[in-house]
């Protein structure tokens, strides 16, 4: 897997990780993924139900030990 974009919102409080990612989502390109990076919790349950809702590709979701989240997201249209 090959990640094109990653997007840092660590530090960032609900919806702003959202946010960035939809922004950042718009300008890439089909098939591209993009990483997320967020320490707010709430990331973790609102971002794959943005995903499954607008038809892109949940790749995976994992927290690091220092706290972070890393979503991974395929754009499919």
């Amino acid at each position: 897997m090959s990640i094109q974009r990653v997007v840092d919102a660590r530090g960032s409080f609900c919806p702003g990780p959202l946010m960035e990612l939809i922004s950042n989502m718009k300008m890439m390109a089909v098939g591209d993924v993009l990483e997320l990076l967020s320490t707010d919790a709430g990331s973790a349950a609102d971002v794959p139900e943005w995903i499954k809702k607008v038809g892109h590709t949940m790749i995976n979701t994992e927290q690091d030990a220092e706290g972070t989240w890393h979503i991974r997201v395929r754009k499919e249209k």
